[in-house]
C-alpha cells in the first residue's frame, strides 16, 4: 500500500511539473527509463497534463501519432516517443 501511494504521488508530482513547465515531455519520457512509477503512467495521462488538453484531444493526438489508448510510457517504442515529443513540442510548446 505504501509503495503504491508513493508511486501515485510521484506520478502526480511529475504531471504537476509538466503542467507548470518545470519538466518537459522529453524529460518525462526519458525519466520513465529509470523511474518505475513514471514508466507505469499512461500516455494519455501525460498528454492530458498539458494545459489546454483534455481526454478528447488527448485521444485524437494519440490516434494521429499511432499510439494505442491503453499504452503506458514504458511501452512506447523509440519512434512513438520521438513522434510524441516532436508533435507536442511543435503544437503545444512543451
Amino acid at each position: 500500500m505504501e509503495k503504491a501511494a508513493r508511486a501515485r504521488a510521484r506520478r502526480a508530482l511529475a504531471k504537476e511539473q509538466l503542467r507548470t513547465g518545470e519538466l518537459s515531455i522529453a524529460g518525462l519520457i526519458k525519466s520513465a527509463q529509470t523511474d518505475e512509477a513514471i514508466a507505469r503512467m499512461r500516455v494519455s495521462e501525460l498528454i492530458e497534463a498539458v494545459p489546454g488538453i483534455g481526454p478528447v484531444r488527448a485521444a485524437a493526438i494519440m490516434a494521429e501519432i499511432g499510439i494505442a489508448p491503453s499504452r503506458r510510457l514504458r511501452g512506447l517504442g523509440i519512434h512513438q516517443s520521438r513522434s510524441l515529443i516532436d508533435f507536442m513540442e511543435d503544437k503545444y510548446r512543451v
